[in-house]
């Protein structure tokens, strides 16, 4: 016979999860800041344009930086092959049934894989607007992206994300017209989730904003001096 565990027992094993995840997030930063590579998570809902957002940031990097990629997915190889056209070095995590990465995972992945000299390390995670948002991955920035086509009320929909992230990306925006998108809008719910939030809008495909957003990367790159 079975029985049901109770609601305190599962709120005691979250948090042995989460100060566990947080203890090895707090090694890998410290390893991060001593070999001086500065890393990026990406957060986002599935179909928001993170690898297309991803595969431009790498391959506007890549002649001027060392970069790699650490890809997290349920179940296939589909991002990670498609990011290494970017001639960057690209590692999947398949992550089973679970739902987000989480600091073990990445460190289990760098073991005997992280190049000798890298400048810039990005991490992309599932794609989940929900449990992400509990998993510190060492990273130095978290970005949090939302396409035009999701709608102006993510950030209300899901603010745990936005309060842990650096910044908010709006991608996709060459549809801003065809979707009817309100960008004010959308900035005004991210605002009151938090406010003076960084928002950047940008297309992977016509590479509008870009420009902005490497800025924001040479800031976080600057940060570890």
């Amino acid at each position: 016979m079975s029985y049901p565990v109770s609601e305190p027992r599962l709120v005691e094993v979250r948090r042995n999860v989460l100060k566990q995840n947080d203890m090895i997030a707090r090694e890998l930063r410290e390893m991060f800041r001593g070999a001086r590579i500065t890393v990026v998570s990406l957060v986002s809902s599935p179909g928001s344009g993170k690898t297309a957002f991803l595969e431009k940031t790498l391959s506007m990097l890549y002649p001027h930086f060392k970069v790699a990629a650490l890809v997290g997915d349920l179940a296939t190889e589909n991002d990670a092959r498609r990011l290494a056209r970017s001639r960057a070095q690209v590692k999947q995590i398949v992550t089973g049934t679970i739902c987000h990465l989480d600091a073990s995972m990445v460190r289990n992945a760098i073991d005997g894989w992280l190049p000798a000299r890298l400048d810039y390390l990005f991490v992309e995670n599932v794609g989940n607007l929900v449990c992400p948002a509990s998993f510190d991955l060492g990273e130095n920035l978290r970005a949090v992206l939302l396409s035009v086509t999701e709608g102006e009320d993510k950030p209300l929909k899901y603010p745990a994300i936005f309060n842990t992230a650096d910044a908010a990306i709006i991608t996709k925006t060459d549809l801003a017209a065809a979707v009817e998108f309100d960008s004010a809008e959308c900035e005004r719910n991210i605002q009151s989730v938090r406010p003076g939030m960084q928002v950047l809008k940008v297309s992977a495909k016509s590479g509008a904003g870009f420009d902005e957003w490497l800025h924001l990367l040479a800031a976080a790159r600057l940060g570890l001096n």
